[in-house]
Parts: structure tokens; C-alpha cells; sequence
């Protein structure tokens, strides 16, 4: 007699999950397949960068690659874009170090499903990956309020950050120094800051610049 639709057969175990780890650093990938290995996914293959990540997916079936967001020849965050506009994109989970909002909403944008410390342990990972494969279209990840700079402004904000006076500036983007003074106001005002040096540290730590 065949089952009834929706029940597995007894004895029949789920496949896998599959996994494809990015990271530039060799020991890490190490230890992480070992400890998702350990609690019954599949890592079915690592990647030294984001291209090399990239290449992967395209050639192969994955349920879920974990990106770290700093890798070189192609970062995370771009990675994790071209990953997801793949016709059979697996979801991505960004494991890193960073944890400025901005990279969080730049994560976000490029439609990754979840973003967590390299320091989470193995055994709440492991439950996270489950969890985002069993509701594929939820998001995970925090929710992260950043001051709605102009283009204009963080462009100001960037040449700041870069040591460069309200002269230099203006004469980098062909505008008035009182011009470049109004913009300065204006990003002190949406930074919540009242001089350069502060307007610098709050963008480093929003991850603006």
C-alpha cells in the first residue's frame, strides 16, 4: 500500500544539507566543516573568494553558502548578489567579523537571508541553517536604521574621512567652499554630531566610510 501524501515512509531519512563555505581563511573553513560536519550537513565543497564562491554555485547545488564579507578578487556582499540572481540560488548567510549597520543593510540588499558574528557557535549555526531552510522566504536578519544620507553627502562625508579640508573638497567635486560648509551641516545634523572629527568616528562605526 502506497502512503498517504505528505508522510515519509518509516526509516527514510532526510537528505542532507548542503553547504558550500567562502572564506579566505584556510583554518576557518577547517573548523567549520568539521563542526557543521559533525552535527550531519553535507559541506560539499569551500571557496578561497567570492568569484571562486560565485563559480561554485553556478556548477553546483547548495542549499545554503555561508559568505564571509571581506574575501578578495570578489567580496561577500557582491558575491552574495550575483549568487542570488543564479535561476536555483541557495540562500546565503553572511559569517563575519563586521558588524556596522551598513554593511548589515548592504547585506540585506544584495538579498542575503542572515548575518552573524564569526564567533556564533557551531551549535546555534547549525540550528539557523535549519531553520532558514524550512522558511526560505523569511529574512533573519537585524534590522538596522542608517541616516538617509544624499549622494552629494556621502560623497562629502567620504573626502572627510579622508583627511581632506572644506577647500580640498570643494575643489574635488567643483563646488563652493560655503557650498561644501551647508553639506558638512547637513550631515552633522543627520549624523547627530556637532564637528568633523565626530562625524568621522560616527560614520566609521555606522560603516559609511
Amino acid at each position: 500500500m502506497n502512503p498517504k501524501p505528505g508522510v515519509e515512509k518509516p526509516g527514510v531519512e532526510k537528505p542532507a544539507r548542503s553547504v558550500l563555505i567562502a572564506d579566505d581563511h584556510p583554518l576557518f573553513r577547517l573548523g567549520l566543516k568539521y563542526a557543521l560536519s559533525a552535527r550531519g550537513f553535507e559541506v560539499r565543497a569551500e571557496a578561497a573568494d567570492g568569484r571562486a564562491a560565485l563559480e561554485a554555485c553556478r556548477t553546483g547545488r547548495f542549499d545554503v553558502v555561508l559568505l564571509d564579507v571581506k574575501m578578495p578578487v570578489m567580496d561577500g556582499i557582491e558575491a552574495c548578489r550575483e549568487v542570488r540572481r543564479l535561476e536555483r540560488a541557495p540562500l546565503v548567510i553572511m559569517l563575519t567579523t563586521f558588524e556596522e549597520p551598513a554593511i548589515v543593510a548592504a547585506a540585506r540588499e544584495a538579498g542575503a537571508t542572515a548575518y552573524l558574528s564569526k564567533e556564533t557557535d557551531p551549535g546555534a549555526l547549525a540550528e539557523l541553517i535549519e531553520a532558514i531552510c524550512s522558511a526560505p522566504g523569511r529574512s533573519w536578519l537585524p534590522r538596522v536604521e542608517l541616516p538617509d544620507l544624499t549622494p552629494r553627502e556621502a560623497q562629502v562625508l567620504r573626502l572627510l574621512a579622508e583627511g581632506h579640508s572644506n577647500k580640498a573638497i570643494a575643489r574635488a567635486l567643483a563646488l563652493s567652499p560655503e557650498t561644501v560648509k551647508d553639506y558638512l551641516n547637513g550631515i552633522y545634523r543627520k549624523l547627530e554630531v556637532r564637528d568633523r572629527l565626530a562625524a568621522v568616528n560616527a560614520a566609521r562605526d555606522l560603516g559609511l566610510v
